[in-house]
């Protein structure tokens, strides 16, 4: 899809994870914020990095992606909601940050530094002594198909052993959660709407054809190979 088609593609997602608002708001009261700096790995748009300065004033924030339209969202948002002296936002390697910082969000940004075992590994010499680590990730709730590994790879975990992961990499778990059905069915949902939207407003726009078999091929993907075989959870930690 050409730049103007892909800059669309994301833009009726609230963020770019299975997370309802309320369990959203649970995550952020887990991460006991305070004054300080708070560094999301791998933030995309960064709209949990946003509300969590939003409701703490003495909390400074840093949002790190190699996304330029994703970045140019969040700096957009910061300056609607008043936050962009509060909120930078830069276009760099997430798995090169050095930090330190006292909160630390990488929800779906494991892959940026090589597996999710190099993640927790990582991510323990950038959370400062006494911070705490919002870390979200897949993991197989089902035995996978092949054609689910072949479009995930073969890093994720089950869930007993993302738990062991962590463990192993230093981590007590303060919280643990993971996305439900709806919350799933909903991200999924979103990530096709603003084209499958576009789709039917020009439905003889010479891009609709590879519109179409996208948004159709995402939906059966879905449906076919993941729905309630790919889980995602969110741990809280601490060292």
């Amino acid at each position: 899809m050409d730049d103007e088609l892909n800059a669309l593609r994301r833009t009726r997602m609230r963020w770019n994870a299975p997370l309802s608002e309320v369990h959203g708001d649970l995550l952020l009261d887990r991460m006991a914020l305070g004054d300080g700096h708070l560094a999301d790995l791998g933030c995309g748009w960064g709209e949990l990095l946003l509300r969590a300065v939003a409701r703490t004033p003495g909390l400074r924030g840093t949002g790190i992606d190699t996304d330029p339209a994703a970045l140019a969202r969040g700096r957009s948002a910061a300056r609607d909601r008043g936050h962009a002296g509060q909120v930078e936002f830069a276009e760099a390697d997430a798995a090169a940050w050095p930090g330190p910082a006292d909160r630390v969000f990488c929800i779906g940004a494991s892959h940026a530094f090589g597996s999710t075992k190099a993640a927790l590994d990582r991510l323990g010499r950038v959370v400062a002594p006494g911070g705490r680590l919002l870390f979200g990730d897949g993991y197989w709730a089902a035995p996978p198909s092949p054609k689910a590994l072949e479009i995930f790879g073969d890093d994720i975990l089950p869930l007993p052993d993302l738990l062991d992961a962590t463990a192993a990499a230093g981590w007590q778990v303060l919280h643990f959660s993971t996305a439900d059905q709806r919350e799933w069915d909903d991200f999924e949902s979103t990530s096709r709407a603003a084209l499958t939207e576009w789709l039917l407003a020009h439905p003889a726009d010479p891009r609709a054809a590879e519109v179409r078999e996208w948004a159709g091929g995402r939906l059966r993907e879905y449906v076919r190979d993941y729905r309630g075989v790919l889980g995602f959870a969110y741990l809280v930690l601490g060292r």
